[in-house]
């Protein structure tokens, strides 16, 4: 990510509060995502007129600062905070430790705040610093995230602070981050959308993230593009933006971000500079909230397979011929980039949900499942599950869309 100036706004519920100042830390709740959390990186300084936009828009995770979060709770919005004391140099300095100790306390406890901003891309030579000021956050106030954002694939193996080939630095980067920070979600950025050709490691990416994130136990949280602010990148059109949303649905993620909302030297975005909403901020106020109605239904599942019809980029693994859900051919527009099907459950021998994307972001497609028995089909934004009406099924989708099937209970 690039240097930030962040503030911002996003939607879904606040946690209410019932914790009472003064709570000792250790009867307080720990952290968890709650609701799915929407966002985005470098907006403009939240105001009540801001807030509203992002509400509008679907967002349910704002940046703020400490005087910014009764603007946050006045409509409905999760605070993440920002503040200079949030750093390990705060730890090793008694004046600002106290400093800092004292704003813990005084923010703990407002209904509005979420979590707190670390870091954006450490090296692991880092680790160990942040991993001191994660575990000082959690023991006076876990009931908050501490939240550290992590580089993508395709940073050099001096950014990444690991060795080896991509694979192989960038397991090892994830690794030493869940056992050295102890993290209670991973977050990280990539960037796909070049002028020339796309990006072929957004697959690979998510992949290792979410292996990473299942083996941890913990949730992930994709930051993707809505911008560019260099010659050699593109700005996503409403149809690729579905795209990335509904991919990082599909492969379990419980967050979304946007690399920018609206920042100097970066054309595009989700808003100008004035406010005015761009065609972008227009396709998230649906993606954002089908975005957090499909993550929501896969919350306490497990994905236990994610398979390619067509693309075969790293990290893309061809469809089984005896998947418990699977395409049928005969029934599917199967174009250059196919489809992704991805299938989740409570054990590896029972997949009870199925998630199916159109990857060709360009046009609508048709795909026909076939599961292990009678079909429900999930309308996201209310959140009702519908029974289908002819085996096999048959999924219109438009370009870059999910649906999210299930085994009728």
């Amino acid at each position: 990510m690039k240097t930030l100036l962040f503030s911002l706004a996003v939607v879904a519920s606040v946690m209410a509060s019932s914790r009472a100042a003064g709570t000792p830390s250790a009867e307080r709740k720990t952290w968890q995502v709650d609701t799915p959390i929407v966002t985005y990186w470098a907006g403009p300084a939240l105001t009540d007129a801001v807030a509203e936009q992002m509400v509008e828009g679907g967002f349910n995770l704002v940046w703020c600062r400490e005087e910014h979060l009764d603007i946050a709770r006045r409509h409905g919005l999760r605070a993440l905070l920002q503040n200079g004391l949030l750093s390990p140099a705060s730890l090793d300095d008694p004046a600002k430790r106290e400093q800092l100790d004292s704003l813990i306390d005084r923010v703990k406890d407002h209904p509005a705040l979420y979590a707190f901003f670390l870091t954006d891309e450490p090296s692991a030579a880092a680790f160990p610093k942040w991993g001191r000021l994660v575990a000082h956050l959690r023991e006076r106030d876990p009931a908050h995230l501490a939240y550290i954002n992590l580089f993508p694939t395709y940073a050099s193996n001096e950014q990444l602070g690991t060795q080896g080939d991509v694979v192989t630095a960038y397991r090892d980067h994830l690794g030493q981050f869940v056992e050295v920070v102890k993290p209670d979600l991973i977050s990280y950025d990539h960037y796909q959308f070049a002028v020339k050709r796309d990006n072929d490691q957004y697959f690979l990416n998510l992949a290792l993230i979410q292996d990473a994130a299942e083996k941890a136990g913990l949730p992930f949280l994709n930051i993707v593009q809505a911008c560019t602010w260099t010659p050699s990148m593109r700005v996503p059109t409403p149809d690729e933006l579905r795209y990335l949303v509904h991919t990082s649905a599909a492969y379990g993620a419980q967050g979304i971000s946007y690399y920018v909302y609206c920042h100097p030297g970066h054309t595009g975005g989700i808003a100008l500079p004035d406010g005015t909403p761009t065609p972008l901020f227009h396709e998230l106020k649906v993606a954002n909230r089908e975005f957090v109605g499909i993550a929501r239904e896969l919350q306490t599942l497990r994905l236990l397979g994610a398979y390619h019809s067509a693309m075969r980029e790293e990290g893309c693994v061809p469809l089984p011929a005896d998947g418990v859900f699977r395409l049928d051919t005969s029934q599917s527009t199967d174009r250059l980039r196919g489809f992704l099907l991805t299938c989740f459950g409570m054990s590896q021998d029972q997949p009870t949900h199925a998630c199916v994307v159109n990857l060709d972001y360009t046009t609508h497609a048709t795909a026909g499942l076939i599961g292990p028995g009678k079909l429900q089909v999930l309308d996201a934004i209310p959140g009702k599950w519908s029974p289908a009406q002819a085996v096999p099924l048959e999924i219109r989708l438009r370009p870059g869309e999910g649906r999210l099937v299930r085994v009728a209970p």
